[in-house]
Formats: structure tokens, sequence, C-alpha cells
């Protein structure tokens, strides 16, 4: 019996993990109210008035998965930023550990390339290996012409030319977390929703967020205590999350806004991502309460 229970429940969560990923991707991505980017009359893209992080950062996060009230130890993701020239290497690879390996393996690559001074994408590379499930996709951005081509297919030879309509400003599941750091949230009102738009899997994302105002005192596990912001992004129901989801993210209450915890139940149990190690912050990190 409780075989046959576990068999199910693997069945039913064979997403939970690359839902972890995205959790932890997706971080806080408030992008059309406060705009600390504007377009031009001649429509090309200003200079970002203040950027909040460089060339050097390193953040890694530990990845739990909560099922029938234990936690386990799933994986880690870590969120690199390179310099290339003009443009940010942006990348993040999630990885199951050993341990978790039999519920369920990952091994997943994003890659996105953005321009320095809009911090819009370029392109954008994800490389994924869920399980039995293999997927290819680079998405080449046109902004100015509001064009998205995606090459897609289950591996980097075997894929298919796609183009798609965008709308202005488009990003993608990186770009966004870096660009929506640059934003001042002093104006944010508790309970103020904020739209969010993303380019993913061949078509775009419309979402909501809550902001849910600052936690001064927010305890991190292994990490300590935190001067933190509250936010609870929409998420898509369906295999991962059901619906009225919410999903509760905090992030550093200093200049460099970086998430430090992210919770949400699942369709099967419940997820959190944890930082576990930084490095190479733009800013002093004054978050830290002790």
């Amino acid at each position: 019996m409780f075989l046959n229970h576990l068999d199910m429940s693997i069945i039913k969560s064979k997403k939970i993990f690359c839902g972890l990923l995205v959790i932890a991707l997706m971080a806080f991505t408030t992008t059309d109210t406060v705009k600390p980017q504007v377009i031009t009359s001649s429509g090309e893209h200003s200079e970002m008035s203040k950027i909040t992080f460089e060339a050097g950062e390193e953040i890694v996060y530990k990845l739990y998965y909560n099922w029938n009230f234990i936690w386990l130890s799933a994986g880690e993701v870590t969120f690199c930023v390179e310099d290339d020239g003009d443009r940010f290497h942006l990348s993040a690879k999630g990885r199951t550990y050993k341990s978790y390996e039999w519920f369920f393996k990952v091994d997943d690559t994003y890659d996105t390339y953005i321009d320095k001074t809009s911090l819009l994408p370029e392109t954008a590379i994800r490389d994924v290996r869920e399980g039995g499930y293999t997927l290819y996709d680079k998405v080449t951005f046109d902004q100015d012409n509001h064009k998205a081509v995606s090459l897609r297919g289950k591996s980097k030879d075997k894929t298919i030319r796609r183009e798609y309509d965008i709308e202005a400003q488009m990003h993608d599941i990186l770009s966004v977390i870096y660009y929506t750091r640059s934003i001042d949230y002093e104006n944010y009102e508790e309970g103020e929703e904020f739209p969010v738009k993303i380019f993913m899997d061949k078509e775009v994302w419309p979402l909501n967020v809550t902001y849910r105002g600052k936690e001064p005192n927010k305890k991190v596990k292994g990490q300590g205590v935190f001067k933190t912001i509250r936010f609870s992004p929409e998420v898509i129901s369906g295999d991962v999350f059901e619906e009225n989801t919410e999903m509760n993210i905090w992030v550093s209450d200093d200049e460099n806004r970086i998430p430090l915890l992210i919770e949400s139940p699942v369709s099967v149990g419940a997820v959190k991502a944890v930082i576990k190690d930084y490095k190479g912050l733009k800013y002093d990190f004054e978050a830290k309460v002790n």
C-alpha cells in the first residue's frame, strides 16, 4: 500500500522540482508599474538609473521539498553574473542532490545575455533535463521590432524554428529578476498588486504580484535574521501549483535586493528555496541584523 501511494505521488509530482527551480528563478518580478527604464521617442531604450548587481556576483540557494511532513534537501540552484563586453551573461544552474535522484533527477541550465544599459534580454537559452524529459530552447529577442525567434526541440541539434510577436520591453525568466532588483519599492503600498510579463514556453505569461510590506526581523535558516521586503507572486495552476496558491518571497531590504527565502505550497507537499551562500555583491550587505 505504501509503495503504491509513493508511486502515485511520484507520478503526480513529476514536475515538482522543475517548479521549485521556477520559484527560485522568478524571485520577485514586478516589472510594469515602476520603470527605471524608459523608451525614448525614437524607440531606443535609455540607460537604467541604477543597477544593483555587477559581474562576479554569485548566489546559491538550497532547495527543499516537503512530502508527508518530511522536509527533504532536494538540490541547489546557483545564479551567476559574468561580463560579456556590452552585455551581462546571467546563468542559473539547478541540480538535484544524489540522495534525491531516486525521486526525480534534475539537471537544468539557464543562460541569458542582457544589454548592460537596458537590462533587456538579447538571447535566452534553456537546457533542461528532468527525469526522462529533455528540452533545448534558444530564444533571440528583437526588442525594437517586438519579435522573438525560438529554436526549440529535444536537444540542441534537433530544433524547430518559430517566430513570435512580443510586447515592448519583454523579459525572460532570468532577465526580469535582475531588472526588478533595480526598482525602488519605497513608494509601494502594502497590498498593492503589480503585473508581471515574461516570455517562456512559446508564450507571454501575465501574472500579478502583491507587495506585502517590510518585515524587519525575518529569520532565515542557517543565515540569521534580516531586514526584508515580502512579495506574493501569483502562480500558474496546473501540475505543480493548485489554483489560488500563494507564493511568498522575502528579499533583502538593502541596495542589493537579493531574494533570501522563497516558500510555496505545491500540488503535493510544499517547497522552499533558502539562500545558502553569496559573494561578489555590488553593495555592502546591510540587510543582515545578526
